[in-house]
């Protein structure tokens, strides 16, 4: 069984990721997804339903870090050039 504590720490933990985000668009569709997938399953009492669905938001999680690392990576360049290339 998933204890209470556990699955706030995930909601949180998706809702911090989804902060990360630069994008204003793509940080309300986090926290909007986020938020409705644990009031959907909020009222889970089968021990195995909360333990799929947990098992399910931690995979979730796992997506949202990896594809903010891509979009960090390369959707949003550094403003400055490279040490090198800065003229004193």
């Amino acid at each position: 069984m998933v204890a209470k504590c556990q699955v706030i720490s995930l909601c949180r933990s998706l809702l911090r990721a989804g902060r990360k985000y630069p994008d204003y668009n793509i940080r309300e569709y986090t926290k909007r997804r986020t938020l409705d997938g644990f009031r959907m399953n909020g009222n889970l009492t089968d021990p195995s339903k909360v333990i799929e669905a947990y098992a399910q938001g931690k995979q979730q999680l796992e997506v949202v870090e990896r594809v903010l690392k891509v979009y960090l990576a390369y959707a949003y360049p550094p403003k400055t050039n490279h040490i090198m290339e800065l003229k004193v």
